[in-house]
């Protein structure tokens, strides 16, 4: 396959971006988006020039830390992280624009790759549970409804790539936070901190410049781990009924 790339470049979080048009040749469709930007990094490389900066870890559709902008959307066509979506998405000649996510809460650091640190800072702050430590409790001396252990279980698999954000107008990342909300919600063990859990999170979440929720839904439909919408209506009636959860 015969590609055109239009690249986003930036030196630093301070220097000025721009796209860079690059011409790559002899790709197989059976390439991992990613690998394809590993052999035009080396060719960038054979010629002196600067390789793109890209963030990726595990390459197992896993970690999160993947996420591009691949022609206007999150990770791309198909609805999967972009180090799992594979050139056979796209056709030979195709012209392919890969920018960073594109929020405020998420400054470009070089290239693209982008600070995701606020979502760790959202977690910091209430997604968690407080338990004793020692010796593990007896597997079922909380009993949990198979119901509820299942959409925790779903929520769960949130891995904080960031797609929401980025397919989101507003730049909202209501979707990452209400499936830690639901996640911890649903479960016994999650229930002393609910109400200062839900406060915590969502004034930090306001805080790092996030913006917010109007329900247009593109957060779940680029959402490589399908996590449901429904977790910000949870996440809401959770926010209503703090001051009872508190109590």
């Amino acid at each position: 396959m015969r590609l055109t790339l239009k690249i986003w470049r930036q030196a630093n979080a301070s220097a000025k971006g721009s796209m860079h048009t690059y011409e790559i040749d002899g790709i197989s469709p059976e390439e991992s988006f990613l690998e394809m930007l590993d052999e035009l990094n080396e060719q960038l490389t054979a010629k002196g020039e600067d390789p793109v900066a890209f963030d990726s870890d595990c390459r197992e559709g896993i970690c999160g830390m993947c996420g591009l902008m691949i022609s206007g959307q999150a990770h791309g066509p198909e609805v999967t992280t972009t180090c799992q979506l594979h050139m056979r998405s796209f056709n030979d000649g195709d012209t392919i624009t890969v920018e960073p996510w594109r929020a405020d809460a998420f400054p470009v650091v070089k290239d693209l790759v982008v600070d995701r640190s606020a979502f760790d800072r959202i977690i910091q702050s209430g997604g968690f549970i407080s338990a004793n430590t020692g010796s593990a409790p007896e597997a079922h001396s909380t009993p949990v409804p198979k119901p509820k252990a299942d959409r925790a279980f779903d929520a769960a698999t949130c891995i904080g790539c960031g797609a929401c954000v980025a397919a989101c107008p507003n730049a909202s990342g209501m979707l990452f936070m209400g499936a830690k909300i639901t996640h911890l919600g649903e479960l016994p063990q999650g229930q002393a901190e609910r109400g200062s859990r839900v406060r915590a999170m969502v004034a930090t979440h306001d805080g790092e410049g996030f913006g917010g929720c109007t329900n247009i839904g593109e957060c779940a439909a680029a959402c490589p781990k399908e996590i449901p919408l429904d977790v910000i209506s949870q996440l809401n009636n959770d926010l209503r009924n703090s001051g009872k959860y508190l109590r």
